[in-house]
């Protein structure tokens, strides 16, 4: 006898449906991913009773099929799973957010702990609702294994369903959904088209471990000849999950190619295995070639993310620091907190130690390509030193100490290579207590620099820094194996034992007072634009160079700030002369012939724009500065 009855639903169903309808997924084309993942759970299940009960074993391969027809507007998802009976379906289809997954893997926690868990993917019991977004009417048909009956399940998402007995000739699940008319501006695609059907499989379930298949047309080579064959939707290749001896190396490249759309060929892939309270395992890429929109900051960034082969989501940001927004690659995670519609992660202790192993699998590779194959890393870091380097600035301590362990840099000490960090301090002097360096926006004019003579003169190697993120870190106060980093045009140049630093003052201290008159009348013409003028102890051959006091900006930072729209104050700095040129000392002759020469004002001009463009940066007022080179010419002449 037919048993049939309606029922109303538990819990606040028509603002559920409604939310899940409306609000709950962002794309509609999700309705197939949570379907087909049910089905992946329906499956796992019987696989793993069929452990324990022979009896439910079937002839037929496991898999999940789907049948869509055009004319009746209708698409059928099917499979040969565990399926449920009547009670089953009232309690899992009959109220919300109860999860037949989520009690199962309950079950299974309480009794023998050593039970080998399926796969599972559900989790919250919502993902079958999300049919209501595409389907006017829902039809579940479905037969447990190891009984003989079925039952029927049918709702419009109004607020009760009804049930009755049913046949269906194997166990297992037909869920079969009423499409609701195409509607491209509310994302209603057609969902009997087999182009559509294929692209949303490929996107969200080609890793899903049991086939998924299709009749599909198909030209048998005759002229008009087609016919309906059944073809394997996705690839059940889940690279990451697959045994390293396995995989040939041309198949990690072609995985990168689809993941990353690069035709670029990847610098090296990185496996990940995270074991231990939770699991989760991937791949991770590095890249070749710096993408095109690297900077941007619409760049599409992050990894891909599935829990249980099912894809989440495609730019996972939480799991890589922006830093390395360059790394692609996929990381699936066997249980994951996600919200409801799985497509937002909560913050939970899981992202943070995938995210932590991650950076660690990252810089663990760098470091052993850095050891072994330096010209590869040298192209590595070519291509993405200075997005690296952005790390510098607001990464954890440790992290920042990592990418100081392989940061690269020009030198004074090679004009042709550049050096580690490591490799500097090896070669630095036995009592060098600092890292030198010098920043500015090209790197031939630094190393013609004023700052470095008398750093060269007593051979103490000068690292160059020409990228925009270096002023941002280095003004941080860096410090690398107990060695802080020291700008050379910053403060006094201290490279003296201490009883030569002591007679070298006391020599400087004689020649200011020598010259100490025409240093303040300097002083007085350039009031507006520099705060001190003194002797240098660090000009060799250049007449004069520009210095700041150790606290103060950095030209380089000011015209950061400005390109980002603020106004940075006016930082005066230090104008140094060197007391052994003679242009300082045929200057001190005409003062003491003349105090108020206007030779004096013309040299205190020339002076002040030689050091700006020694140093790369642009005069106030360059006219006037060639109309004073001009006149100096002719008196010359």
């Amino acid at each position: 006898m037919v048993q049939s009855e309606t029922r109303e639903f538990q819990a606040e169903v028509k603002q559920l449906l409604d939310l899940m309808v409306h609000s709950l997924y962002s794309n509609k084309d999700v309705f197939l991913r949570e379907l087909i993942s049910n089905s992946s759970d329906a499956l796992d299940r019987l696989r793993f009773e069929q452990v324990t009960n022979p009896e439910l074993r079937s002839s037929k391969d496991l898999s999940i099929r789907l049948e869509p027809k055009e004319a009746d507007r209708t698409l059928a998802i099917i499979d040969n799973g565990i399926g449920m009976s009547r009670q089953e379906v009232i309690d899992h289809l009959g109220t919300i957010a109860k999860s037949g997954t989520k009690d199962f893997l309950g079950a299974l926690k309480k009794g023998d702990p050593n039970t080998l868990a399926p796969e599972l993917i559900g989790q919250f019991g919502v993902g079958f609702y999300a049919s209501f977004m595409v389907a006017d009417k829902v039809e579940v048909v479905t037969r447990r294994a190891g009984e003989t009956t079925a039952t029927r399940w049918v709702s419009e998402g109004a607020g009760s369903y009804t049930l009755e007995d049913a046949e269906r000739d194997e166990f297992g699940t037909t869920i079969t959904l009423h499409l609701k008319p195409v509607d491209e501006e509310n994302s209603l695609r057609d969902y009997t088209s087999e182009y559509t059907l294929k692209d949303i499989v490929k996107r969200y379930s080609d890793f899903v471990a049991y086939p998924i298949k299709m009749q599909t047309w198909k030209d048998k080579g005759k002229a008009g000849t087609k016919v309906f064959e059944d073809e394997t939707l996705n690839s059940m290749k889940a690279i990451w999950a697959r045994s390293k001896d396995e995989v040939k190396p041309e198949e990690y490249k072609e995985f990168y190619k689809h993941i990353a759309h690069d035709w670029n060929e990847p610098l090296t892939h990185i496996p990940i295995k995270i074991e231990g309270t939770f699991e989760a395992q991937g791949i991770l890429y590095l890249p070749s070639k710096a993408p095109f929109d690297l900077y941007h900051p619409e760049m599409k960034r992050g990894v891909q993310l599935y829990v249980k082969r099912v894809f989440i989501m495609d730019e996972c940001k939480e799991l890589l620091p922006t830093y390395l927004r360059f790394v692609k690659g996929v990381v699936d995670a066997q249980d994951l907190s996600l919200n409801v519609s799985r497509e937002i992660l909560q913050q939970s202790r899981q992202i943070q130690v995938i995210r932590k192993q991650l950076i660690k699998k990252v810089f663990d590779t760098l470091d052993t390509m850095a050891k072994d194959s330096p010209d590869q890393f040298d192209a590595f870091w070519a291509q993405f030193g200075p997005v690296l380097k952005e790390g510098l600035v607001n990464a954890p301590a440790a992290e920042k100490q990592r990418i100081l362990a392989i940061l690269k840099a020009k030198s004074t000490h090679d004009a042709a290579k550049e050096t580690s960090l490591d490799a500097y301090i090896e070669r630095s002097k036995p009592d060098q207590k600092a890292i030198y360096y010098l920043t500015g926006t090209a790197i031939e004019t630094l190393r013609k620099s004023p700052h470095l003579e008398a750093f060269q003169a007593k051979g103490y190697e000068v690292l160059l820094f020409t990228d925009h993120v270096d002023e941002l870190w280095l003004e941080q106060g860096a410090e690398y194996r107990e060695k802080p980093f020291k700008s050379v045009s910053k403060g006094q140049a201290d490279l003296t034992t201490e009883d030569e630093q002591k007679e070298a003052e006391k020599a400087l201290e004689e020649k200011g007072q020598a010259l100490k008159n025409l240093l303040a009348a300097l002083r007085v013409r350039l009031q507006e634009d520099v705060k001190e003028v003194r002797l240098s102890s660090r000009l060799m051959t250049s007449p004069v160079c520009l210095v700041s006091d150790e606290s103060d900006m950095t030209p380089q930072m000011e015209r950061i700030l400005q390109q980002l729209g603020q106004n940075a104050p006016k930082v005066k700095r230090i104008l140094e002369l060197n007391p052994n040129h003679a242009i300082v000392t045929k200057l001190q002759k005409v003062f003491e012939a003349d105090e108020k020469s206007s030779i004096i004002d013309d040299y205190a001009q020339l002076l002040y724009g030689q050091a700006i463009l020694a140093e790369g940066s642009e005069l106030k007022d360059p006219v006037k500065f060639a109309q004073l080179v001009s006149d100096l010419m002719v008196r010359a002449v």
